[in-house]
């Protein structure tokens, strides 16, 4: 008996007692969909895999996302046994032995692939025990982990890796799987008859968020729920799903009017200093399966658009929050953008520089062909200095106040005024400091 057989390994034979997850894993590199950014047509590791060229690897992605999936492909694509190791069941022992199975079966020229799933569980040691192998070339070692492989793989074997980082797929993808998987007659649930809208797709792919795995099982244990009609259909309804799902659906289409109906109530109520209704459509939003990123840079936005230079810190408090968001994911995450959703709308408002800009823009379009003025040029050469380039420039730094009643825009929007700063918060100090310039600068004109 081979010592390969004591491990679990991949079976890419169909059954129908395999969970539908299992069931559809994509045969070839054209069936697997996300990482377009690593698999895509010409990307380096798909012509790696194509041209049977793979280095050992480290595959860095959330759950669900593809990395054994893909572990298990390369093995397939280019003929090498498989080995899959679990940190739960193989101890230092167990792993000594295969490896030195995987060095005899290496001089014969067979290549062993080592998957090890949950690299990151492995203690230092177990880790220490491949080492040797992957330095000789007795093995392909391949690591998934959903951790920074920074701080939990060990330094000797990171160095002897590529660290590949995978993203979690997409509501989008998920849905097109999905479709897939109702579709296929052979490994999914084609011959099952199994109907879906939709919108009830997309509810399951948003519930999944990015885990493919997570979906599948959604959809399978939906369609085993449902009675089949008439016509023999098993028709996957809302009302079925939130019994599945244990939650009830909020009605919502994130690409139709509801959509924009939400958003816009949000953006209203926090431009009219309303946390609570803020909190709720916020909430509604996310509840419903809306991308956070979306409601993220949204925001962003209305920090910009709303709030302005009243509270200039409106700004950093909606970036902190993305990038708070990015960091600890749902549902932790949303927590940061309520956070900030309230922080804006109570923040003093202004639009100044919101409508300021609308008024520059549409002077620019009239005047774009407008030449700078020369004493604003550089007059980086002699004969730029000749034809006057940089004559007439006045240097603030020269003047007690830092300020000269130099003219800095084309001449003829010399008097245009865009910026109206408001009384609101911040803003109605830099208005007195706007007055306070205007009237440097009018004693200036008056007294040449």
């Amino acid at each position: 008996m081979s010592l390969f057989s004591k491990l679990p390994q991949p079976a890419f034979e169909d059954s129908a007692r395999q969970p539908l997850a299992e069931r559809m894993r994509p045969r070839t590199l054209d069936e697997f969909i996300g990482q377009e950014r690593l698999l895509g047509p010409g990307k380096p590791l798909r012509q790696q895999i194509e041209n049977d060229e793979i280095t050992s690897m480290l595959l860095w992605g959330p759950p669900g996302c593809g990395k054994t999936t893909l572990a298990r492909l390369i093995a397939r694509l280019t003929r090498s046994e498989f080995v899959a190791f679990s940190a739960v069941l193989a101890g230092i022992k167990e792993i000594k032995e295969v490896m030195a199975a995987s060095e005899h079966k290496s001089h014969g020229g067979q290549r062993t692939i080592v998957f090890v799933d949950e690299v990151h569980r492995f203690n230092k040691a177990q880790q220490d025990a491949f080492l040797p192998y992957v330095e000789a070339g007795h093995i392909t070692f391949i690591g998934a982990t959903t951790e920074n492989p920074s701080f939990e793989v060990i330094s000797p074997l990171l160095s002897r890796t590529k660290v590949y980082v995978l993203d979690p797929l997409t509501t989008p993808e998920i849905v097109d799987l999905l479709k897939r998987a109702i579709a296929d007659k052979e490994r999914g649930l084609g011959d099952e008859n199994v109907e879906a809208t939709d919108d009830v797709l997309f509810r399951i792919a948003s519930y999944a968020n990015g885990d493919a795995r997570s979906a599948y099982n959604t959809i399978d244990l939906a369609a085993r729920s449902a009675k089949p009609s008439s016509t023999s259909a098993r028709t996957i309804t809302r009302e079925l799903l939130e019994d599945v799902l244990q939650r009830k659906l909020l009605r919502y289409d994130k690409a139709g009017e509801e959509h924009f109906n939400l958003i816009s109530a949000l953006h209203k109520s926090v431009r009219n200093s309303d946390p609570d209704a803020a909190l709720y459509w916020l909430a509604r939003m996310l509840e419903s399966g809306e991308d956070p990123l979306y409601l993220a840079r949204r925001l962003v936005r209305m920090a910009s658009e709303d709030i302005g230079l009243a509270e200039p810190g409106a700004l950093s408090v909606t970036l902190a929050a993305k990038d708070a968001f990015d960091f600890l994911g749902v549902p932790e995450g949303n927590l940061a953008l309520a956070q900030a959703a309230v922080y804006l709308a109570l923040a003093p408002k202004s639009n100044a520089v919101y409508t300021a800009y609308g008024d520059v823009i549409e002077d620019v379009h009239k005047t774009e062909a407008d030449p700078v003025p020369l004493h604003l040029r550089n007059a980086v050469t002699g004969l730029m200095k000749n034809v006057g380039y940089g004559q007439g420039y006045k240097y603030a730094h020269d003047h007690d106040d830092k300020l000269t009643d130099m003219t800095c825009l084309p001449g003829n929007l010399a008097n245009r005024s865009y910026y109206k700063p408001t009384d609101q918060g911040f803003e109605q100090r830099l208005r007195a400091r706007l007055e306070e310039i205007r009237k440097v600068k009018s004693r200036s004109v008056s007294n040449p």
